[in-house]
């Protein structure tokens, strides 16, 4: 190593050494730490020519500071570097709305000093400098000086004050200690992760809406154990939650399952290939609200199966879309019908279906002084007519769909199951409610499961047991959840019916009154 090469390596290895210590270090420090002679390091830095960037502290204490705003030091990069570097300032310069000349300056930088190793690269980093730098920009003084000071704040170790304005207009006061700055594509921005005072926690606010900020002479210190990775692994994006990740599990139409498969959209994403060309995408993720902008750009090609809190979410967007565009949508309940009577092509309503046999049921099963198991059970025992799946079967064998048309079922009588969607919601309701509860589930569900079959083996001689099969039949195939949204209008009613002790008049009703009569 020449003479040179060894003087850019210690001053390269002292400028790492000031930066991570912004309280400025003595030339014996600076030399202890790189186990050389004091002498080498005041032959580098000597008082009256010290480096660029480097100065000695005001304070008479000899201690030399790095000037963050100073140029640092030169880096090398490889071809495949510059192209990584490139992609990176394309997504800057493309997905920030704001000026910013720092970025803009650092651009510059390195376009010109990659000149020599790639012009055309290099061009292309200069032309996104450009763009940095348009006039059509948002300009934005505001944003730009808190983003330097929680910049300054960060690398100092400093506490900084912000004032934070909410939504509704209202400011309120905290003081935030910076532990990580990310940048968020999706709505051209960037947050600041932080400990917030008020309240004592880590909390997450979005520069933009910091209004000042002021950096205080309070230290900090970003835990050892805090990684951003780790804090952000389950965010779609930005938001986080202290409680636990949701499932999501969407449904996406053949004609975008390639386009889906390409992307890697979440870390902890699953992808399940149906014989139907359809696609099963899951994920754990934080806030499922946050997810809203994408699912919504999919349009029809997407459908949200859970969590219901995220369908129900889609379900009233897409009524409010139908009134802006003075759309006339036709509510789901009532164009799902039961029977379509083959003569003179007469329908019958599924939920009006569903609540007159309710109504028969429970005059049958009052004889018997059990009138609301009549009712449940004629409330649920077609309820699996709901999904699309068994509308598209009812029509198409009416020869409403052609083979040709979307929403065809290619099926023989029997083999899409709309009995097993009332017996498991009938079973989620009571099976928890104790040993009477349990008794009374298991009754109505082999009751309603069975409704067109006569009663099923419950235990099969090879010792399966074929009604727990039953009840924890795969949603994909009993379409429970579809069904329970498209028409929640039996399901209030059903927990109306369970309300009080329903299970205890039962269990006393079977085994005490009942076996008594003569």
């Amino acid at each position: 190593m020449n003479r040179a090469q060894e003087k850019a390596l210690r001053l390269s290895q002292i400028e790492q050494l000031l930066w991570a210590h912004p309280e400025g270090l003595t030339r014996a420090e600076i030399a202890r730490r790189l186990g050389v002679n004091r002498s080498t390091i005041t032959k580098y830095l000597d008082a009256g020519h010290l480096p660029p960037g480097i100065y000695e502290a005001e304070d008479g204490s000899k201690r030399l500071v790095m000037d963050k705003d100073a140029d640092l030091t030169k880096a090398s990069f490889s071809l495949h570097e510059v192209m990584a570097i490139h992609l990176a300032t394309r997504l800057l310069a493309t997905r920030s709305d704001k000026q910013n000349p720092h970025a803009a300056s650092a651009l510059r930088k390195l376009g010109k000093a990659l000149e020599r190793l790639d012009k055309n690269i290099s061009t292309h980093l200069l032309r996104s400098a450009d763009v940095m730098d348009e006039e059509g920009n948002f300009r934005d003084p505001v944003y730009l000086k808190v983003l330097e000071t929680l910049t300054e704040a960060w690398s100092a170790g400093r506490k900084v004050k912000v004032q934070h304005q909410m939504e509704n207009g209202r400011v309120f006061d905290y003081t935030l200690s910076p532990y990580f700055i990310e940048p968020y594509a999706v709505g051209q921005t960037a947050h600041v992760i932080g400990w917030r005072q008020p309240p004592a926690a880590l909390r997450t606010l979005k520069i933009e809406r910091i209004r000042a900020a002021e950096i205080t002479r309070d230290p900090y210190t970003i835990p050892a154990d805090f990684d951003p990775g780790v804090y952000l692994r389950n965010a779609w994006g930005i938001w986080t939650s202290d409680q636990a990740p949701v499932e999501v599990v969407l449904r996406f139409h053949p004609r975008v399952a390639m386009r889906v498969r390409e992307t890697r959209w979440h870390p902890s994403q699953h992808i399940e290939e149906q014989p139907d060309g359809y696609i099963l995408w899951r994920a754990q993720v934080a806030e499922p609200q946050e997810m809203l902008p994408w699912v919504r750009g999919w349009g029809a090609d997407v459908e949200v199966l859970e969590p219901r809190p995220f369908r129900k979410a889609l379900e009233d967007e897409v009524q409010k879309l139908a009134k802006c565009y003075g759309v006339n949508l036709v509510k789901p309940r009532d164009e799902l019908i039961a029977h379509r009577r083959e003569r003179d092509g007469m329908e019958q309503p599924l939920v009006d279906h569903l609540a007159q046999t309710a109504i028969l049921a429970e005059r049958f099963a009052a004889k018997v002084g059990l009138p609301e198991v009549g009712k449940i059970m004629g409330l649920l025992h077609d309820l699996g007519k709901a999904s699309s799946e068994f509308q598209g079967y009812l029509r198409s064998r009416q020869g409403l769909i052609s083979p040709d048309e979307d929403g065809y079922v290619d099926a023989k009588r029997g083999e899409v199951d709309h009995s097993t969607a009332g017996a498991q919601l009938v079973y989620e309701k009571l099976a928890s409610r104790g040993r009477e509860g349990r008794f009374v589930a298991q009754f109505l569900a082999l009751a309603i499961a069975s409704h067109h079959s006569g009663l099923i083996d419950c235990l099969k001689p090879s010792g399966e047991n074929n009604f727990e099969r039953r009840i924890t039949k795969d949603d994909k195939n009993t379409r429970l959840m579809e069904a329970r949204s498209r028409i929640p209008v039996i399901e209030q009613q059903l927990d109306e019916t369970l309300l009080g002790h329903f299970e205890t008049h039962f269990f006393r009703k079977i085994f005490e009154e009942i076996p008594t009569i003569d």
